[in-house]
Formats: structure tokens, C-alpha cells, sequence
């Protein structure tokens, strides 16, 4: 039979056979097993020179400053870390202490270490197409592009797993990002399992998933009951939560009535445009409308925020107001939905030659089967109207930022073009686009980020105290963020007339652990080198 699972549809065996094949957390990565879907081995212990450090003294020589609190580039500044922690950030070299490493960062910038407020390692829905992504392709994609937290909502490749993975990061015995794992939460849909629609269930369910290592929940959707049960018990576990409102429930929760019971963050866009309509409370669906039909789902999607409020209007206003008002967090991954308004740009992205897994360019591929692999018969209508999707989406976001809301960045990679790292920079990018000025965005990279996920005391600036995640990066990403892409910047050098590359991040430091990022990315050049000629040269 077919089965939903969280975004994605398989051919499984009925719920009532794996019932009780996984524990609260692990539903989804069960079925997907049951289905026949090899999920990866965890990441390899980190080999022994992979990483220098930490240090009982480091010191960052020459280098600009972006602290991410909102202060102007300033420099050189020395900066010094004392094992994992900032020790002091100096304008004048520090004496020599015997045993210390010192870095020559002259001529690049340090920001805080990259928070993806939205992140997937991997995705068991990958495999319907080929071998999932291995971890260690997507924690050094990450690493290399100065990424040192990822907040991985839904933990589809199962709650045990990932908390694992993120025990393993938290002591450097992998290559990879601190990873903040939150667990999906199962009341949307019966097909994922048996579906939890009561507040004690969803208690219950809750608890459950914290003891076994849940930083927060994700939900898609649920009866009201059962979700205002889950973000209060998440409130009293001390733990986030975070919710995309799919179209099939947002009618009964938007994003207004889930802020208002405690949800922390909204994923994308869903549901806001919905919490301001003034004409209609449905979305003007077409009367033939097939929501499993996914070209015409995202289709429509793409003419919903021309249905809501006007921009300056009160509706547009008072949300806003009241969403402030709640300490409420939007983390819109722009990214994803780019190729809506742009396909050919998105297919065509210069790093997929080099950089994206097999599997994943062909589960980019139209596919009906396939979650995100909906550009069937794409057409400039639909990408006009996502433009101007994207115009009032973006005029949103900002004004929001302006009236004293948090906004995140996250990237939502591995679907629709979209690959870990490079998703991520393009992000900031489109914040940018916006209206955020270059330093908005670093914030909505770093201390944000680092406030949604009640971490603000340990990372998120590069102040005295905080732990030691810093990004060195050739060049000024100020001006220009692209130097941040693996790929680097591609430009006419004015002096020798001769074009050419440069940027790219130089360094990743996580917890005082120093990353060649250069060295990461001819990593995974090879891992998806050797994985194309395996898939080559057949069985």
C-alpha cells in the first residue's frame, strides 16, 4: 500500500506489522527500513590528523572581525582561545606562550561559527532513488562551508540515530557539526504510525523522546488537542519546538493559533499567509485541485501570499505585532523554494558537477514518486507567479526583522536542487535580497540561531566566554557573500586583466577544533567521484 511518510510517499508493509518495530521518535525510520530502505552507516571516527586541536592556546593572528552581534567589521584583532572557549579578542599581538598554535589569518575575516536552523542529515526518502546520502558527505559539505551548529528538524533518520551521531560530534570523535536533534512528532498522519490525537498520548510521547535525547519537537500537523498537549509538555521539558503547517491541517492551526499555544519557530512560510486572510479562509484551491498531485500543490502555493493581507495593512501589521510580541521565531528557508521562481538556475548550479551525491541527482530529477522532484512540466506562469510570491514573502520577513522579530537562517537542504553547505550561503544571500543589510544576515546566521536554540550564552558571537566556533574566510563576505561558497567567487582581476577564482571559507573552528575547509571539500569531491563510478560501472 501506499504510505505518507512525514513529506514523502513509499510502498510499505501495513502499520499494524511494524508496530512494534521502533521506539517513540524512530516511526518513520522504521518504515522506511520496512520498506526496503537501507538507511546509512553512522559516520567513521574522525582519522587521526583531521582536525587540530584543541589547544591549550590558540591564537588567531590579523584578522577582520565580525563579532555577529551587530557591530561593524573591525581589525586586526588577535584572537585568543583557551582549549574550546574564546579567551580574549585583542588589538595588539599577545606574548608567545611556549607550546601555542598560532594562525596567520591576514587579509581574511572571522565570523561566528554558521547556525543551519533548518537541516536534514539526510533523508531515508533519498533511497527510493539510489544509496542516502552517507553522513560523512553531509557534516563535511557543512564544515566546509563554516556551518559548526545544525538544528535537525524531525530527525528523519530516526531519534536514536541522530542523537548518536550528535553524542559522537559533541565529543570531536566525528567530523561534523554540533547537530541539535529534535524529534518528529507522529499526529498528522495515521499512515506514519498509529497517530497521537490525545494530550495524554502526545505528554506521554513527548516525555518519551526527551529521555531518549530530543532537544525539541517538529510537528506537520495534528488535532488541537494533541499539539497544544505537545508544546506545553515540550515547554516543561525544557525542550524547542518547531512546526511546518501543512495545507491539510492549517485550516484548523495556523501559524497565529500555534504561536498563541507556544510553538518557538514556524519552518517556511505555511501558514502565515493563511493566519491573514480577510477575504476567504480557505486558500483558493482550482475545484480539481489534487493536493498529492505535488507540481499542482507547489503550483498553487505559489499564488497563496497574493491572497492574503496587503503589505502595511492592520491584519499585516497586528500579525506581526502579536508574533513579536510572543518572542516568536520564523526561519523562511528561502533556498528551497528557489527553483520555483528560477528552475533552470537551480538545476544547472555550477557545484553540482563536482559536489552532489549520485543518488541526489537523480531524486532531483521529475519524479511523481518523489517528494520535491515536482518540476514536471515547470512553466514560465508558474515562475512568474513565484516571483511575486517571493516579493511578498520576502517584504514579510523583513518588516518582520524591523518590528523586533527573530528570523533564522536554515536551508532545508538535500530536496528540489539544493545541496548541504552551498543551501545554506545561497540563504544568506536571499536574506540579503530581502532586505536584510549583510550584517542582519550574519545575525540571522549565528546569534539568532543561537537564540531559537537556547544556546545564546555558548555560541552564536564571537565574544570572551563563548565556545570557540569561528568561520575564516579570504576576503571580505560582507560585501559579498559568495566568497563564502565552496566554489569561491568568480572575478576579473583588475590589476592583471586575468580572471579567476578566490574565497572560499579558508577554516571551520568548532568547540577549538581547527578544519583545513579546503581539505573537507576535496573530500567529499572524491566520495562523490568514487560513488559516480561505482554507479558507472553497474552491478
Amino acid at each position: 500500500m501506499g504510505i505518507k511518510l512525514g513529506k514523502f510517499i513509499v510502498t510499505v508493509v501495513l502499520v499494524s506489522q511494524v508496530a512494534q518495530a521502533y521506539e517513540p521518535g524512530d516511526e518513520g525510520a522504521a518504515l522506511a527500513r520496512h520498506a526496503g530502505i537501507a538507511l546509512p552507516a553512522a559516520a567513521p571516527d574522525r582519522p587521526m590528523g583531521e582536525g587540530e586541536g584543541p589547544f591549550g592556546r590558540l591564537v588567531i593572528e590579523n584578522v577582520m572581525l565580525v563579532d555577529g552581534l551587530g557591530s561593524p567589521p573591525r581589525g586586526p584583532v588577535f584572537i585568543v582561545v583557551e582549549a574550546d572557549l574564546i579567551a580574549g579578542i585583542l588589538t595588539s599581538p599577545p606574548d608567545p606562550e611556549p607550546g601555542e598554535r598560532r594562525l596567520d589569518a591576514r587579509g581574511m575575516t572571522a565570523l561566528p561559527g554558521f547556525i543551519d536552523g533548518h537541516a536534514h542529515i539526510g533523508s531515508p526518502f533519498q533511497g527510493l532513488a539510489g544509496p542516502i546520502t552517507p553522513p560523512e558527505y553531509v557534516f563535511k559539505l557543512w564544515l566546509a562551508h563554516g556551518i559548526t551548529t545544525v538544528r535537525d528538524v524531525g530527525s528523519v533518520m530516526g531519534l536514536g540515530w541522530t542523537v548518536a551521531q550528535a553524542a559522537r560530534s559533541a565529543d570531536n570523535l566525528i567530523t561534523a557539526p554540533r547537530i541539535v536533534p529534535y524529534a518528529m512528532f507522529p499526529g498528522a498522519d495515521s499512515s506514519v504510525s498509529a497517530a497521537i490525537t490525545s494530550a495524554e498520548e502526545a505528554r506521554a510521547w513527548v516525555r518519551a523522546v526527551r529521555k531518549r535525547g530530543a532537544a525539541g519537537i517538529k510537528v506537520r500537523g495534528g488535532t488541537e488537542e494533541a499539539l497544544a498537549a505537545v508544546y506545553a509538555e515540550a515547554h516543561n521539558q525544557g525542550m524547542g519546538t518547531a512546526s511546518h503547517h501543512d495545507q491539510n491541517g492549517v485550516y484548523h492551526m495556523d501559524v497565529l493559533d500555534s504561536a498563541r499555544l507556544g510553538l518557538d519557530s514556524m519552518e517556511h512560510w505555511y501558514g502565515l499567509p493563511e493566519a491573514m486572510f480577510k477575504n476567504r479562509t480557505i486558500q483558493d484551491y482550482p475545484a480539481a485541485y489534487n493536493y498529492s498531485d505535488e507540481q499542482w500543490r507547489f503550483g498553487e502555493a505559489g499564488r497563496l501570499w497574493l491572497q492574503s493581507a496587503e503589505p502595511g495593512s492592520g491584519v499585516w501589521r497586528d500579525t506581526i505585532a502579536e508574533l513579536v510580541s510572543l518572542d516568536f521565531t520564523i526561519v523562511p528557508t528561502f533556498t528551497i523554494y528557489e527553483a520555483n521562481r528560477d528552475v533552470m538556475r537551480a538545476r544547472l548550479a555550477e557545484w553540482h558537477k563536482d559536489y552532489t551525491w549520485p543518488a541526489l541527482e537523480s531524486f532531483f530529477q521529475p519524479n511523481p514518486k518523489l517528494h520535491g522532484s515536482y518540476h514536471f512540466d515547470w512553466t514560465t506562469g508558474h515562475e512568474v507567479a513565484w516571483r511575486n510570491n517571493f516579493n511578498r514573502w520576502m517584504l514579510f520577513v523583513n518588516d518582520y526583522k524591523n518590528a523586533g522579530g527573530r528570523v533564522v537562517a536554515g536551508s532545508d537542504a538535500g530536496f528540489i536542487f539544493k545541496i548541504y553547505g552551498f543551501a545554506f550561503i545561497r540563504e544568506l544571500e536571499l536574506l540579503q535580497e530581502a532586505g536584510f543589510h549583510p550584517l542582519e544576515v550574519v545575525q540571522a546566521a549565528t546569534r539568532n540561531g543561537a537564540e531559537l536554540l537556547g544556546m545564546a550564552d555558548r555560541i552564536g558571537a564571537l565574544t570572551p566566554g563563548r565556545q570557540a566556533d569561528i568561520v575564516l574566510v579570504e576576503g571580505n563576505p560582507i560585501a559579498n557573500f559568495k566568497l563564502l561558497y565552496g566554489t569561491g567567487h568568480w572575478y576579473l582581476d583588475p590589476d592583471t586583466g586575468e580572471t579567476g577564482r578566490k574565497g572560499g571559507v579558508s577554516h571551520t573552528i568548532k568547540s577549538g577544533v581547527i578544519y583545513d575547509a579546503k581539505s573537507l571539500l576535496a573530500d567529499v569531491a572524491r566520495m562523490v567521484s568514487d560513488a559516480r563510478a561505482a554507479v558507472n560501472s553497474g552491478p
